[in-house]
């Protein structure tokens, strides 16, 4: 029965050369397939893609940014398309006719926007992408990844320039950190000093503290003193008004003395009027010159008080002045320390002390120099009244005399005329001098009155000096442990700081800009290696091929009619199978020979390749067979449609999980499904078990197609040929 189908076979020339037509078709399908897409991208550098250049340049930091022809520069060397620079004018022309399949510009203001990094709302840098989908809408795809290269060659770029301004900016930031940490190194140096000066000060300000406190006990005695000064002074300007009330009255008894004299000059001229007249004068001339005399008296005690009073009051003034003096040169170490209010005040109340002062030394001068006068007046004034007694005894003698001696009567009286116009003068020239010292003595009152509300404020200055020392000695104490901290602050800092500067102590390069520029480099260390597309697809395309095989040889070769009447189910069944078998080994053999030999696929384990392929091929011969034998061309127009399932959800080209779902439940059972992964096992994966877990599918699908196939001739052998064999005996 075998020799029979293959005789008829080899002797029906129209199905003989269909049979061998049909054994190249699993490697026209893979292998054209295969060739076609065996590597699509290393061609990319025959795919024309337009460039409109726009850009205008920049300029940035002083320097010239042509990102736009750089770009276009870079792109073109690259070769990894056919990038061609056109004019605007020329370029959707081109585009929509089919010149170019894609099309890029580049605006105007593309080097403009990268200068905006640092601006506080950078723009960024836009490329227009035009592609003619509906000339090639897979060239649209792959222009796509070619933007992205294109952004990425822009990102480095941009990171790159970005970088070297960065760098440059820290440079600057570094030796702006050097200079910070030899500042706070002369920082630290002059906070040690302030420690230093903190210390002085507050032994400085405790000791003005307790000066304050002596000066504020100094203080108050100068002001008792200024008060005792001032009621004498009060005392000696009534004094020296009862003085000059008495040289008044002196004056006016000495115009008597001098009326008296007068009349007595007279009375001698009328000597005859009486001697009881001449007696009454002289009387009264007794009278008088006594009142001179007791005045005198009083007036020379008086005088003589007045100058130990003076006296001590210059004493008390220039001890005052002395005290202002000290007190000054003592507050001269104190006043800059003291707020700005209190040191206004503190000069304010020493000038006017020392306008006081200044004010009662004038004034005891001046009434120094009034007593002086005084004191001479008042020795003349002496010297008249001596002159006057010696007068009055000469009249006493005179009028004893009168009576004897009338010539000498008269010179007498002559001498004593002369005698009281001398004493009138002298008289006037002590009221002056009287008034001269009562002018002083009111103006030493005022004075010292002065130097007293002086002395107040002083005693209240320094009150309040003592209490502000106080508290800027207390002060002083947290002053010295603020500078301390200070100390210790600007010395961390000059530490951290020149730990900074060498931290930030680069020198970059132009490697470091475009490590910056591009930092990461992706090194694939790839698992199961497959080099190319023709690799990756050969597993389907493989596969395709066998299945359209069985396919046509369904169509070529009569898969149930016998070349003679079979005896048997079973030799009928081997007769065809035995065809089959031999054409899924030619099949097999020529698709390997072509794949591996002319297109050059790299297998893993050649052995494992050649029994997947004669395995996928006999497995898909048996469904085929077993699908036409029993329906026919239903069975034949069922195999497409799994062929037509199979395409979509082998997992061939996309994986299984990017299709829909709905279509997941297919690639559970379908056959190819397990010849494509066994092929990719078999090829570039290496996975033993796997490989052999799909042989045990694949082998389950072809004894089960075989086992159904024996069945079916069986019966249909029972059913046709039975009777033949009976009439045949």
């Amino acid at each position: 029965m075998i020799k029979a189908e293959w005789l008829k076979l080899l002797k029906t020339r129209k199905m003989l050369v269909a049979t061998i037509a049909v054994l190249f078709v699993p490697v026209l399908y893979a292998g054209m397939f295969l060739w076609a897409f065996w590597d699509p991208y290393a061609n990319l550098e025959s795919l024309p893609v337009a460039i409109v250049n726009e850009d205008k340049g920049a300029t940035m930091e002083g320097e010239s940014l042509q990102v736009g022809d750089e770009l276009v520069e870079n792109l073109v060397k690259s070769k990894q398309f056919k990038f061609e620079e056109i004019d605007q004018s020329d370029a959707e022309n081109a585009l929509k006719d089919r010149k170019y399949y894609i099309l890029i510009k580049i605006p105007e203001n593309f080097s403009q926007h990268v200068t905006t990094l640092l601006d506080d709302s950078p723009q960024k840098l836009k490329i227009e992408y035009i592609p003619n989908e509906g000339f090639n809408f897979l060239s649209a795809q792959i222009g796509e990844s070619a933007m992205e290269m294109i952004k990425a060659e822009v990102n480095a770029q941009v990171s790159a320039t970005f970088a070297e301004e960065l760098f440059n900016s820290i440079t600057t930031l570094g030796d702006g950190y050097t200079e910070a940490a030899d500042g706070a190194g002369q920082l630290d140096e002059g906070a040690q000093k302030i420690v230093d000066g903190a210390d002085d000060l507050k032994g400085y300000l405790e000791q003005l503290a307790s000066s304050t406190i002596e000066l504020s006990d100094g203080s108050t005695e100068l002001t008792e003193g200024a008060q005792k000064a001032a009621t004498g002074a009060n005392e000696l300007a009534t004094g020296v008004a009862k003085i000059a009330d008495g040289s008044n009255q002196l004056a006016a008894g000495a115009t008597t003395a001098s009326q008296g004299a007068e009349a007595l000059h007279q009375g001698l001229n009328k000597y005859v009027t009486g001697v009881d007249q001449v007696a009454s004068g002289q009387k009264e001339l007794t009278t008088g010159q006594a009142s001179l005399s007791s005045n005198l008296a009083a007036l020379s005690q008086g005088t003589a008080n007045m100058d130990d009073k003076i006296q001590a009051l210059a004493d008390g003034s220039a001890n005052i002045t002395g005290g202002i003096n000290q007190l000054e040169q003592q507050l001269q170490a104190v006043i800059p320390s003291l707020p700005e209010e209190s040191q206004a005040a503190l000069k304010t109340t020493l000038a006017q002390l020392q306008a006081g002062s200044s004010q009662v030394s004038g004034g005891l001068n001046q009434l120094h120099t009034g007593t002086n006068g005084l004191d001479d007046k008042i020795t003349a004034l002496s010297e008249g009244a001596e002159k006057l007694n010696e007068g009055q005894k000469q009249l006493a003698a005179g009028v004893e005399e009168l009576t004897n001696n009338s010539s000498q009567l008269l010179e007498g009286a002559n001498s004593l005329a002369a005698g009281n116009s001398t004493l009138a003068e002298k008289l006037q020239q002590l009221s002056q001098g009287a008034g001269d010292a009562s002018q002083g003595a009111n103006e030493l009152a005022s004075g010292l009155n002065t130097l007293a509300t002086g002395s107040n404020k002083l005693n209240d200055g320094t009150s309040l000096l003592v209490e502000k020392s106080g508290e800027l000695a207390e002060g002083s104490s947290s002053l010295v442990d603020g500078t301390k901290d200070l100390a210790d602050g600007t010395a961390t800092l000059t530490e951290n700081l020149t730990e900074a500067s060498s931290q930030i102590d680069i020198n970059p390069t132009e490697d470091t800009y475009n490590m910056v520029g591009s930092p990461v480099e992706v090194e694939k260390t790839a698992v199961n290696h497959v080099p190319n597309y023709g690799t990756g697809f050969a597993p389907y395309f493989i596969s395709l091929g066998l299945f359209v095989g069985a396919l046509l040889i369904s169509i070529v070769f009569p898969l149930v009619e016998p070349a003679i009447i079979p005896k048997n189910g079973a030799s009928w069944f081997v007769s065809k199978v035995s065809v089959l078998a031999v054409v899924g080994i030619i099949q097999s053999i020529i698709t390997i020979a072509i794949v591996v030999g002319v297109l050059g696929l790299e297998v893993g384990s050649m052995p494992q390749f050649i029994i997947t392929t004669i395995l996928t091929s006999f497995t898909f011969l048996a469904l085929v067979q077993m699908l036409v034998s029993i329906l026919g061309d239903p069975g034949r127009f069922i195999a497409i449609l799994i062929l037509i399932f199979q395409l979509v959800t082998s997992a061939g080209t996309f994986p299984l999980e990017l299709l829909p779902e709905q279509l997941h439940i297919f690639n559970t059972f379908l056959p190819m499904t397990f010849s494509v992964q066994g092929f990719k096992s078999a090829i570039s994966m290496g996975d033993n078990t796997f490989l052999q877990f799909n042989w045990a599918i694949l082998g389950t699908y072809l004894l089960s197609c075989l086992a159904i196939t024996f069945s079916y001739f069986t019966l249909i052998h029972k059913k046709r040929y039975s009777k033949h064999q009976v009439e045949s005996k």
